[in-house]
């Protein structure tokens, strides 16, 4: 294992510092973000295939003295064997798809983590929707969709609109809404065109969104951001939203959220009662709630950081959720910890409202020039940082979902309405932009 820098960390040279396993593979945390939070904490160890040409890319931009261990072709037995040899304390992903690597690990070395029944319900979108019935805290129709023989039966239990989407999946690839049986019908074969061996999918009942609970400006639905330790759950912050692009695209976040008086409250409830009945006990949650004409109601559990979240609470409260997360995860060595006030809306403890826009072109459209993009958007008031990626072969394609942006634009305001004519105004700017 390659030596740390001992000015990294708060012990003398006779204790050494713990040692943090990432199971690492692009999601929503980046290598460098990692081992910044890391600093005068832990030493951090990457585990990563890198036969994923994404996950080896982000790795390879790490300084030399990183340590990264090529799991490609190792077995789950032999990649926890592997795993043992550095006497971790503790064990991390920020990918969904290595939820189950990751308590594999934790499992034989022992350290805290979800547990394999847990993850299978976190990663599972049929389980999931099965435990949160079980348990009483919300019933959604939802079936599994092996074949195309399976829509019907489906389509007749969730009616219209329903949502279709892989079983495991993240990111909103793949996922689409249908009106009718024909649509779904037309979808399915679609994604699952030339694959040598289907992906399941599920088709659920939609969740129509109410607009009056927070106004037609505002998404229909936010997050929750937990850090669970032993079963205790210490709520984080209640993470506001931009409406979805078609078909479920996220086009930014910001904190604090506005809600009515009550129903933040109201929404971390309805978390906390679905992280019991999923048997969440450890970790960071990402708990997505839609407002509707019934009340609140959970979209899904990520038993993960929530992509973006960290960054615009440090700015806005000056929580590091990103460091809280790894504290957690090392739980049996640092021991007890104060979590932060929570962020549940404006007030003394979160001063600016921080804000992330996603770029996200209309289906049909094309990216323009990336000069003309960036220079529009950086005299925006409230803006900060236009961070584009704009290739000139770039081609719409709503079927890779988040992945789909061309960069995220930062920035910060005093308040919601400030935030409201910043939105506005990058609105205006980009309607000019796309062909």
């Amino acid at each position: 294992m390659a030596p740390s820098d001992p000015q990294d960390h708060p012990t003398s040279a006779a204790a050494a510092p713990p040692v943090l396993l990432v199971v690492y593979g692009r999601g929503s945390a980046t290598p460098r973000g990692i081992l910044t939070a890391a600093r005068r904490l832990c030493t951090v160890v990457f585990f990563a295939d890198l036969g994923d040409p994404k996950a080896a890319e982000d790795l390879a931009r790490l300084p030399k003295s990183a340590t990264v261990v090529d799991t490609a072709g190792l077995t789950e037995r032999q990649l926890c064997d592997r795993a043992a040899e550095f006497g971790i304390a503790g064990v991390i992903t920020f990918s969904d798809r290595l939820l189950r690597t990751a308590a594999a690990v934790a499992e034989r070395c022992g350290v805290p983590f979800h547990d394999r029944a847990t993850v299978e319900a976190l990663v599972d979108k049929f389980r999931q929707r099965e435990a949160l019935a079980a348990a009483g805290v919300q019933s959604t129709a939802c079936r599994t969709v092996r074949s195309a023989a399976d829509l019907a039966p489906a389509l007749a239990a969730t009616g219209l609109p329903a949502v279709l989407k892989p079983r495991s999946g993240a990111g909103s690839v793949d996922t689409c809404l249908v009106r009718s049986a024909d649509e779904l019908a037309d979808r399915y074969a679609e994604f699952t065109r030339g694959a040598a061996a289907p992906a399941v999918f599920v088709l659920e009942e939609y969740l129509v969104g109410d607009p009056t609970v927070v106004g037609e400006f505002w998404g229909d639905y936010v997050s929750v951001e937990s850090a669970i330790r032993d079963g205790e759950i210490h709520t984080v912050a209640v993470t506001g939203k931009l409406p979805l692009a078609h078909p479920f695209r996220e086009t930014g976040y910001f904190t604090p959220a506005l809600l009515p008086d009550g129903l933040a409250e109201q929404v971390v409830a309805l978390e906390r009662s679905a992280l019991r009945a999923l048997g969440v006990r450890e970790g960071v949650t990402h708990t997505e709630i839609k407002f509707t004409p019934d009340g609140p109601r959970l979209i899904e559990v990520n038993g993960r950081l929530g992509g973006h979240v960290s960054d615009v609470l440090k700015r806005s409260a000056g929580t590091d959720l990103l460091a809280l997360a790894l504290r957690t995860a090392l739980r049996p060595v640092l021991g007890a910890f104060d979590p932060p006030e929570p962020v549940l809306g404006p007030g003394p403890n979160c001063p600016a409202v921080a804000f992330q826009y996603f770029l996200s072109p209309p289906a049909d459209g094309l990216a323009p020039g990336d000069g003309e993009l960036v220079d529009g958007l950086r005299s925006v008031p409230g803006v900060d940082l236009v961070d584009a990626r704009i290739d000139p072969s770039w081609r719409a394609d709503w079927r890779a979902g988040t992945e789909w942006g061309l960069g995220t634009v930062y920035g910060s305001t005093a308040g919601h309405a400030e935030l409201r004519t910043t939105v506005t105004d990058i609105h205006r700017r980009l309607a000019g932009f796309w062909a």
